[in-house]
C-alpha cells in the first residue's frame, strides 16, 4: 500500500475522512439509500483506506475543536510534567490557566480541563484508529502483506493512546475495532488486562510492520518495538522491555545526534534519534504548527518569536540536578543542596542544562538571554524551556504569528537516547548485563560532552562563563544500586522538559515521596507551594465528571 501524498500535506483530510463517501438522494429513494457519512463495503479501496489512515495519523496534532484542546490536552504531555519536580506552570500568574496550576500543586479535581481534554483527545484518536483498521480490513484489491503492515501501524497508534490513558486514569473503558463504544463500562477490564491488550497489539504490529517507510511520519516496526519497551517499563516487565529496546538498537537505523542542539533544528527532522515523532509543518494550509507547545515559548526581548506566554518553565530543583562533581558525574542524593542560581555559580554543570533552559547571562540560540525574556520573573523565575524552539533566525520559524515560536520542528515522542536508557534500565533491574548498561549510559553522556566543543551553531553554551564537565561512569563500584541511581538521573538530565519525568516517578513508585520533598524545598523559590501536597490516592486521575454524566451508568 502506498500513500499518494506526504502525510503532512494531507492532514486536511482529517476533518473530512469520517464523512467521505456520502451521497445525496431524493426522498423517494430514501429506503434504498446507502448509509450516509460512512464508506460502504463497495466503496472502500486502497485510496479510501489511505485517506482514513491519514485522518488517524492527524490525531497526533491533537487539535480538534480549538486551541485549548491542544494547550490543555497535548500529546507532548508537558501539562502532566507540571505534576513532577521538574516544571512550573509559568505564564502571567497562578490564575492564568488555573486548572494547570491545580496540577502543579497537587490539587486535582474531576472537573479539571486538563483531565477532560486528555480523555476526549485520546478517545477521539482511538476512534479514528479503529475506523482506519476496519477500513483496511475491508479494503478491496489490497496486497495482504501491505494490509497487515498498515493495520499494524494503526494498532501501534491506538496503543499509544491507550497507554496514555493507562498512565493517567485509574479506570477507563477499552474498546477495539470490533466493539461498540456505547456499551463499554469503565470497570469492564482491569488495568492489567488493558496493559496486556496494549502489549499484544504492539507485539502483533512489530511482527508485520515494515522496517522502513518512504513517507515521513509513518511508523515502522521499530516504533512498535520502542513503544512496547516503554509500556513494559511501566508494568515492570524488564525482560521484554530489554528485548524490544534491543531490537531498535540492533536495527542499525538510529544513532545519537552529533550534538545535543540538533534535536532543536528542523533540518534534522526524521534523522538520527527520531524513532517516533509528530510531524509539524509551517508550509501547508491550514498551518500545522506545534500547537501542543504554543503556550510555552519564551517572552523574548525584541519580540524575536512573537512574545510567547512563557509556560512550562524548569524548576530550580531540575536546574540543580545538572550540577556535576570533579569527575563530571552528577550528585545523586545531594544535588539539591546547592542552588545553581546564576552564571556566577562556580561549580561544574552538565552542558545539557543550557541546551534545555534559558539562563540569564547565557546565550539563547546566540542571543543574550536576560530578565526581559521572562514573563513573570518574580513568581516563576528565569528558566524558560528551549528544546521545542529553533533559533528565531531559522528559515523554518514563522515570526509574529500565533502560535509563538511556531516552526516545522517535529516533536519526538520517542527518541533513540530514550531507547538506550530504556534498555539500560531493563538490564539494571534484572541485575544482569550491568556492564552493557554502563556502556549505554556512557554513550548518552558522551553526546553531552561533545556538545560543547565549539563547532556548533547557534550558540547556547558558553565555556567562558560556565564550567562544563561531563564524565563517564567507571566500572569501579558499578553495582545494581549505584547503576539504578545512575540511569534514573540520566533519564532526568537527558529527557528533561520532554514530558516524561512525571511518568518515570509514577512507575518507579516514588512520586509521592519525591514530589512532596520537592514542594518542601522549592517553596523558598516559589511561595505558592506553601501547603502543597500529593497523596497516594491522587496519582491517577478520576474519570472527568462531565464524562460520567454523559455516559449514564457506564462510568459509575
Amino acid at each position: 500500500m502506498k500513500l499518494s501524498k506526504n502525510i503532512i500535506s494531507k492532514v486536511l483530510i482529517s476533518a473530512m475522512a469520517m464523512s467521505a463517501g456520502a451521497t445525496f438522494t431524493s426522498c423517494d429513494d430514501l429506503l434504498d439509500t446507502k448509509p450516509q457519512g460512512v464508506f460502504t463495503e463497495e466503496q472502500i479501496g486502497e485510496d479510501e483506506a489511505t485517506d482514513i489512515m491519514i485522518a488517524a495519523y492527524a490525531t497526533l496534532l491533537c487539535h480538534y475543536f480549538g486551541n485549548n484542546e491542544s494547550f490543555a490536552g497535548p500529546i507532548t504531555n508537558w501539562v502532566l510534567d507540571l505534576r513532577s519536580d521538574d516544571a512550573l506552570k509559568g505564564g502571567d500568574g497562578v490564575t492564568m490557566e488555573g486548572y494547570m496550576h491545580q496540577l502543579e500543586v497537587g490539587n486535582v479535581q474531576s472537573n479539571n480541563d486538563v483531565i477532560n481534554f486528555k480523555w476526549r483527545n485520546n478517545f477521539f484518536s482511538v476512534s479514528r484508529c479503529n475506523t482506519a483498521i476496519r477500513a483496511l480490513q475491508g479494503a478491496n484489491n489490497m496486497d495482504e502483506a501491505d494490509r497487515a503492515a498498515c493495520i499494524g501501524e494503526m494498532k501501534t497508534l491506538r496503543a499509544y493512546y491507550y497507554f496514555d490513558m493507562l498512565r493517567l486514569f485509574q479506570k477507563f473503558p477499552y474498546f477495539d475495532e470490533n466493539t461498540d463504544p456505547s456499551t463499554c463500562r469503565a470497570d469492564e477490564y482491569t488495568r492489567q488486562q488493558i496493559a496486556d491488550f496494549i502489549k499484544q497489539d504492539l507485539r502483533d504490529a512489530y511482527s508485520v510492520m515494515k522496517e522502513t517507510q518512504k513517507d515521513p511520519g509513518r511508523f515502522n516496526k521499530y516504533v512498535a518495538a520502542a513503544l512496547l519497551a516503554r509500556v513494559d517499563l511501566f508494568t515492570s516487565d524488564w525482560a521484554e522491555a530489554g528485548q524490544y529496546a534491543g531490537y531498535v538498537i540492533s536495527s542499525g537505523k538510529y544513532e545519537l545526534y552529533p550534538n545535543f542542539l540538533d534535536m532543536s533544528k528542523p533540518e534534522m527532522n526524521n534523522q538520527y534519534e527520531s524513532v517516533m515523532a509528530i510531524q509539524f509543518s509551517s508550509a501547508n494550509t491550514p498551518n500545522q504548527y506545534n500547537y501542543n507547545n504554543c503556550l510555552n515559548c519564551t517572552w523574548s526581548e525584541g519580540n524575536l518569536y512573537g512574545n510567547g506566554d512563557d509556560f512550562y518553565l524548569a524548576s530550580q530543583n531540575l536546574v540543580n540536578a545538572f550540577r556535576t562533581d570533579e569527575q563530571g558525574l552528577p550528585y545523586f542524593d545531594t544535588f539539591n543542596d546547592v542552588d545553581v542560581l546564576s552564571v556566577d555559580y562556580e561549580g561544574n554543570v552538565d552542558p545539557r542544562l543550557d541546551f534545555t533552559v534559558g539562563r540569564i547571562g547565557m546565550y539563547w540560540r546566540s542571543y543574550m538571554y536576560n530578565e526581559k525574556w521572562c514573563r513573570n520573573l518574580e513568581m516563576y523565575g528565569q528558566y524558560s524551556g528551549k528544546k521545542p524552539y529553533p533559533s528565531p533566525d531559522s528559515p523554518y520559524v514563522e515570526k509574529g504569528i500565533v502560535p509563538w515560536g511556531a516552526s516545522s520542528l517535529n516533536f519526538q515522542l520517542i527518541r533513540y537516547a530514550d531507547v538506550l536508557l530504556m534498555r539500560a534500565e531493563a538490564l539494571i533491574e534484572q541485575n544482569t548485563g550491568l556492564e552493557e548498561a554502563r556502556q549505554l549510559i556512557n554513550e548518552v553522556r558522551a553526546k553531552a560532552a561533545r556538545s560543547v566543543d565549539g563547532s556548533y551553531t547557534p550558540i547556547d553554551c558558553n565555556p567562558n562563563v560556565a564550567s562544563y564537565l561531563v564524565g563517564q561512569y567507571s566500572a569501579t563500584g558499578w553495582d545494581q544500586n549505584y547503576a539504578r541511581k545512575a540511569v534514573r538521573m540520566e533519564r532526568r538530565l537527558e529527557l528533561a522538559m520532554e514530558g516524561l519525568r512525571w511518568f518515570d516517578l509514577l512507575r518507579w513508585g516514588n512520586a509521592v515521596e519525591v514530589v512532596n520533598a520537592y514542594y518542601a524545598s522549592e517553596v523558598k523559590h516559589h511561595s505558592y507551594y506553601e501547603g502543597a501536597n500529593l497523596s497516594e490516592d491522587e496519582l491517577y486521575f478520576p474519570i472527568p465528571v462531565n464524562q460520567v454524566d454523559n455516559a449514564g451508568d457506564l462510568y459509575k
